[in-house]
């Protein structure tokens, strides 16, 4: 039994299926660990690792500026299908797809089935463990020295160590070569893949570094006798030209050797970040000790929730690094992954990044900050390529190392959205304002989304307001229309945001002026016949409500445009559109994107419908790592790394000067502890409620006033940096 929520899962079996592996990641290295005691295997993945693909003048936007005028005038003249042809031909180019490096193979002789097999994951730590009567393996990934370390113990081990790359998917041409020596310590291994048709190439090593007994090669691998203890340092370079195995093995060599020294300089990096927040349910003690399995089989328990929320958080952040996480995190253990395992930036990405700055995962806004100050070259390349103008605009889908805005067919018009910066640079925003400091970076970001706006805004309509055009709603059409379209309710919310914030964070500037004038000659949302926001702001395009995304509902969610308080007769249309929005084919992101505006619309049961709709649809594997649809069907993690977002949305929300307690707390909670997580006005929160009330405190690190919306009314909050600031919200 325990008392408190469980920092970590478990089963009782090894993983038959990768995708029910446990997970470890610094964000940059992963590692997919299957627990078997006598064939184990950890896939071993890093960010890096894209397999090159197409022809490399198709990985480069269409120069499509000169036409745009001609686009422009057949759209406002009424021909709804003029942006059907608005390209240079060419057919659809995926961006270059993750791939996984390699498995490390542990074989052991075979024996007799054990029935005391237990193995974990440690979200404290990152440290997953399985261990079968004597035998131990340990595996995390370090922060502190960016390797996979694996640690197996038994009396007179016997193992064949050896990396096999022969994972589901892999290429034809895939150039392989093994490499085994004896060292010292035990073994050096590596393995070098070159991909066909490409200068491009990656290397793995491995260090086997045995405790008694004696090692022999066989290769490509090695065999190990009697021994007491094998530890196994891996690392992965993607790189042209010729690797270096000896340099890396070296660099191995200097870390230190004893397994507990490195899981302990790692864990001081990770633990404190993990541990900033925590969510109590107040669930079961006897469900909470239930393997991860068995809980995912009682969608209604508190301690399934309260473990998914820990396990998304631990997730999240181990998939954080050199870059956010892909559609898959940082995992997969196919070559063939869905979508090209990218960085989908018109809804998923940005899903799974919705809690960086309240939950206090200042790693996850650095690594998408990474992502996004690599790629800024190749959106002014966009901006001036597709749009002829300057400035910026971001890609809906990039592998990592290109942001050109490449990635586009007729149904899928992604090179007309320019909606997408603005959307990637908002947790930026957020995290500033949580810290009350605004990063130059971001600020020269906003300036260049801004110009192009300038750029970009130059047809208006019969009222003098600006028009959009074109304009893509991801990824809708219009019922009566082509998906290249006008005035997209998300681009109006997008350019209108991008242009206020470019404004604030370069006050008292000669541009800051003109953006915000810019801003004010928008127009405003419309709102249709059936009393809905409309996806569209232009007379005679009809909506089309069937569909996993809400792209039309930026405006409410992740932005502040429109909100209950503010705008109550927006916000009332919002509500009505987001009645009107079916599921389409189940997407998990669509259900939690839809809990999530719920949620800032106040609606407790549409919210707790669509967290229903996940915890009974069956997307959770085994490792708790999620999946796109129903049935687990396509490992995805847009599940697990939303799930906390929506959760905090329920309980706390906040903007620079507003804080709203209890907005849309499902009743299947009804007592629960929230501890750690951060405003957007400089404070740290602490909320607790029981179905009498709520009780929270805040300890702000700067002096402000704020508006507090709670169940019970509205009141103001006088907040003085430094001092603890308690209050009570009674039950309603």
């Amino acid at each position: 039994m325990t008392a408190a929520p469980v920092h970590g899962t478990w089963e009782p079996r090894p993983a038959a299926r990768w995708e029910d592996a446990f997970l470890s990641g610094n964000g940059h290295h992963g590692a997919l660990v299957l627990g078997d005691p006598h064939a184990d295997r950890v896939i071993v993945t890093h960010h890096t690792l894209v397999r090159p693909n197409g022809d490399p003048e198709h990985r480069k936007p269409p120069r499509l500026a000169p036409g745009l005028p001609a686009l422009r005038d057949r759209l406002l003249s009424g021909d709804l299908t003029a942006a059907e042809s608005f390209t240079d031909g060419r057919p659809l180019q995926w961006v270059q797809p993750f791939h996984p490096a390699f498995q490390t193979w542990l074989r052991r002789p075979a024996g007799p089935t054990h029935h005391h097999y237990r193995r974990t994951v440690d979200f404290t730590t990152g440290e997953a463990t399985a261990r079968c009567a004597d035998w131990t393996s340990r595996v995390f990934v370090s922060r502190a020295d960016d390797v996979i370390v694996q640690h197996v113990t038994a009396p007179h081990l016997t193992l064949d160590v050896s990396h096999d790359h022969r994972l589901p998917g892999v290429p034809d041409g895939l150039g392989v070569g093994h490499g085994a020596v004896l060292t010292p310590e035990g073994a050096l291994l590596s393995l070098c893949a070159r991909y066909p048709d490409s200068d491009r190439a990656y290397t793995g090593v491995t260090l086997v570094a045995v405790t008694g007994g004696t090692t022999t090669l066989t290769p490509p691998g090695v065999h190990i006798e009697g021994a007491r203890a094998v530890l196994l340092l891996t690392r992965v370079r993607r790189h042209t030209g010729e690797p270096d195995a000896v340099a890396e093995g070296r660099a191995l060599r200097d870390l230190p050797p004893r397994y507990d020294e490195l899981l302990g300089r790692h864990v001081a990096q990770h633990r404190p970040a993990y541990q900033r927040v925590t969510l109590d349910l107040a669930a079961d003690p006897a469900e909470r000790t239930l393997p991860g399995s068995e809980l995912l089989r009682r969608p209604k328990s508190p301690a399934l929730l309260e473990r998914l929320f820990a396990a998304g958080r631990y997730h999240l952040l181990s998939a954080a690094g050199l870059n956010p996480p892909r559609l898959t995190g940082l995992w997969t253990g196919e070559w063939n992954t869905a979508w090209s395992g990218a960085f989908t930036t018109d809804a998923n990405l940005n899903l799974q990044t919705a809690s960086a700055a309240c939950a206090a995962l200042p790693e996850v806004t650095a690594s998408l900050a990474s992502l996004i100050h690599r790629q800024l070259p190749h959106w002014r390349d966009n901006a001036r390529t597709v749009f002829g103008t300057r400035g910026a605009v971001a890609p809906a889908h990039t592998d990592g190392e290109s942001g050109h805005s490449y990635h586009f067919s007729r149904e899928y018009p992604l090179h007309l959205w320019t909606a997408g910066a603005d959307w990637l640079l908002k947790p930026l925003v957020d995290h500033d304002e949580t810290r009350g400091e605004r990063d130059p970076r971001t600020a020269a970001a906003l300036a260049e989304v801004a110009r192009f706006y300038e750029d970009f805004l130059t047809r208006t309509d019969e009222d003098g307001h600006l028009v959009v055009v074109p304009s893509y709603s991801p990824e809708n059409r219009p019922a009566n229309a082509s998906w290249g379209a006008i005035n997209a309710a998300m681009d109006l919310s997008a350019a209108r945001h991008a242009l206020l914030m470019a404004a604030a964070y370069h006050p008292d500037t000669p541009e800051a002026g003109r953006w915000r004038a810019l801003a004010d000659r928008l127009p405003p949302h419309r709102i249709n016949k059936d009393g809905a926001l409309a996806e569209w702001a232009w007379p005679g395009l009809e909506d089309t409500y069937d569909h996993r995304h809400l792209s039309h509902l930026y405006g409410v969610w992740p932005l502040d445009e429109i909100n209950p308080y503010d705008t109550p007769g927006l916000a009332a249309a919002a509500h009505r559109a987001l009645r009107l929005r079916g599921a389409e084919n189940d997407s998990a992101h669509g259900h939690l994107h839809h809990a999530l505006v719920a949620a800032r619309l106040r609606d407790a049961g549409r919210v707790a419908h669509a967290l229903g709709q996940v915890l009974d649809g069956d997307f959770f594997h085994a490792s708790l790592m999620s999946a796109h649809y129903p049935r687990r069907d396509v490992y995805n993690a847009d599940a697990a790394h939303t799930l906390p977002a929506v959760l905090i949305e329920t309980l706390v929300q906040s903007t620079p000067d507003r804080l709203v307690l209890l907005p849309a707390l499902p009743k299947t909670y009804p007592s629960g502890e929230l501890r750690g997580v951060r405003t957007r006005f400089g404070a740290e929160l602490d909320l607790g409620w029981t179905p009498d009330g709520a009780r929270a405190v805040l300890r702000p690190a700067r002096t402000c006033r704020v508006e507090l919306r709670t169940p019970c009314g509205t009141e103001h909050l006088d907040l003085v940096a430094g001092e603890d600031h308690a209050l009570t919200v009674r039950a309603r």
